[in-house]
Protein backbone atom coordinates (compact mmCIF):
# COMPACT_ATOMS: atom_id res chain seq x y z
CA UNK A 1 0.00 0.00 0.00
CA UNK A 2 1.58 3.61 -1.00
CA UNK A 3 1.75 6.00 1.23
CA UNK A 4 -0.43 9.60 0.45
CA UNK A 5 0.22 13.02 0.53
CA UNK A 6 -1.88 13.20 3.32
CA UNK A 7 -0.38 10.52 5.48
CA UNK A 8 3.35 12.20 4.68
CA UNK A 9 2.15 15.62 5.91
CA UNK A 10 0.08 14.27 8.80
CA UNK A 11 3.55 12.19 9.54
CA UNK A 12 5.66 15.10 9.35
CA UNK A 13 3.49 17.01 11.58
CA UNK A 14 3.77 15.15 14.23
CA UNK A 15 7.54 15.46 14.30
CA UNK A 16 9.96 17.01 16.82
CA UNK A 17 12.33 19.50 15.22
CA UNK A 18 15.39 17.45 15.78
CA UNK A 19 13.51 15.00 13.56
CA UNK A 20 12.78 17.06 11.02
CA UNK A 21 16.41 18.04 10.70
CA UNK A 22 17.66 14.50 10.23
CA UNK A 23 14.42 14.06 8.02
CA UNK A 24 15.88 16.63 5.83
CA UNK A 25 19.86 16.12 6.01
CA UNK A 26 18.52 12.32 4.33
CA UNK A 27 16.65 13.92 1.74
CA UNK A 28 19.93 15.76 0.75
CA UNK A 29 21.84 13.04 1.11
CA UNK A 30 20.08 10.31 -0.97
CA UNK A 31 19.15 13.31 -3.51
CA UNK A 32 22.04 15.22 -3.90
CA UNK A 33 20.39 18.44 -3.13
CA UNK A 34 20.66 21.39 -0.41
CA UNK A 35 17.34 22.81 0.93
CA UNK A 36 20.06 26.19 2.05
CA UNK A 37 20.10 26.48 -2.07
CA UNK A 38 16.53 27.72 -2.74
CA UNK A 39 16.58 30.01 0.88
CA UNK A 40 19.97 31.66 -0.96
CA UNK A 41 18.08 32.43 -4.17
CA UNK A 42 15.12 34.17 -2.25
CA UNK A 43 17.43 36.16 -0.45
CA UNK A 44 19.03 37.61 -3.58
CA UNK A 45 15.66 38.32 -4.51
CA UNK A 46 14.65 39.92 -1.48
CA UNK A 47 17.76 41.91 -1.56
CA UNK A 48 17.00 43.22 -5.73
CA UNK A 49 13.20 43.97 -4.79
CA UNK A 50 15.47 46.55 -2.10
CA UNK A 51 17.09 48.01 -4.84
CA UNK A 52 14.07 48.59 -6.58
CA UNK A 53 12.39 50.25 -4.34
CA UNK A 54 15.97 52.56 -4.08
CA UNK A 55 15.54 53.63 -7.27
CA UNK A 56 12.22 54.87 -6.54
CA UNK A 57 13.53 57.72 -4.10
CA UNK A 58 15.78 59.05 -6.72
CA UNK A 59 16.23 63.07 -5.52
CA UNK A 60 17.53 63.78 -9.25
CA UNK A 61 15.74 62.92 -12.02
CA UNK A 62 16.27 63.59 -16.09
CA UNK A 63 13.06 65.37 -17.87
CA UNK A 64 13.22 63.51 -21.30
CA UNK A 65 11.18 65.36 -24.28
CA UNK A 66 9.63 61.84 -25.77
CA UNK A 67 7.59 63.66 -28.78
CA UNK A 68 6.98 67.02 -29.42
CA UNK A 69 3.17 66.62 -30.39
CA UNK A 70 1.46 68.32 -32.65
CA UNK A 71 1.61 71.66 -31.34
CA UNK A 72 5.04 71.92 -31.91
CA UNK A 73 5.22 75.94 -31.39
CA UNK A 74 4.29 75.86 -28.00
CA UNK A 75 6.60 72.93 -27.02
CA UNK A 76 9.69 75.41 -28.00
CA UNK A 77 7.84 78.29 -26.55
CA UNK A 78 7.70 75.92 -22.85
CA UNK A 79 11.00 74.56 -23.59
CA UNK A 80 12.99 78.43 -23.90
CA UNK A 81 11.27 79.05 -20.64
CA UNK A 82 12.53 76.13 -18.53
CA UNK A 83 15.78 76.29 -20.17
CA UNK A 84 16.40 79.80 -20.86
CA UNK A 85 18.21 78.25 -24.39
CA UNK A 86 17.52 80.38 -27.15
CA UNK A 87 14.95 80.10 -30.21
CA UNK A 88 17.37 78.16 -31.83
CA UNK A 89 18.38 75.92 -29.60
CA UNK A 90 15.16 75.72 -27.81
CA UNK A 91 13.98 74.52 -31.95
CA UNK A 92 16.61 72.04 -31.94
CA UNK A 93 15.92 70.30 -28.71
CA UNK A 94 12.14 69.88 -29.55
CA UNK A 95 13.25 68.54 -33.74
CA UNK A 96 15.86 66.20 -31.66
CA UNK A 97 13.32 64.24 -29.53
CA UNK A 98 13.32 62.15 -27.87
CA UNK A 99 15.87 64.14 -25.69
CA UNK A 100 16.71 65.17 -22.67
CA UNK A 101 15.51 69.00 -21.63
CA UNK A 102 17.02 69.48 -18.07
CA UNK A 103 19.18 66.70 -15.99
CA UNK A 104 19.73 66.16 -12.30
CA UNK A 105 16.35 68.55 -11.55
CA UNK A 106 14.31 67.70 -8.02
CA UNK A 107 11.52 65.77 -8.02
CA UNK A 108 8.89 68.71 -7.86
CA UNK A 109 11.03 71.06 -10.60
CA UNK A 110 11.04 68.08 -13.10
CA UNK A 111 7.08 67.19 -12.50
CA UNK A 112 6.34 70.95 -12.61
CA UNK A 113 8.16 70.87 -16.09
CA UNK A 114 6.58 67.60 -17.23
CA UNK A 115 2.89 69.12 -16.54
CA UNK A 116 4.32 72.34 -18.25
CA UNK A 117 6.04 70.78 -21.05
CA UNK A 118 2.78 67.89 -21.48
CA UNK A 119 -0.14 70.91 -21.06
CA UNK A 120 2.03 72.34 -24.10
CA UNK A 121 1.07 69.27 -26.29
CA UNK A 122 4.53 67.30 -25.86
CA UNK A 123 4.84 63.99 -24.39
CA UNK A 124 7.56 63.67 -21.68
CA UNK A 125 8.85 60.88 -19.51
CA UNK A 126 10.76 61.18 -16.06
CA UNK A 127 14.14 59.29 -15.03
Amino acid sequence: MAITKDDLITAIETMSVLELSELVSALEEKFGVSAAAPVAVAGVAAAGGADAGGAEEKSEFDVVLASAGDKKIQVIKAVREATGLGLKEAKAVVDGAPGTVKEGVSKDDAEALKAKLEEAGATVELK
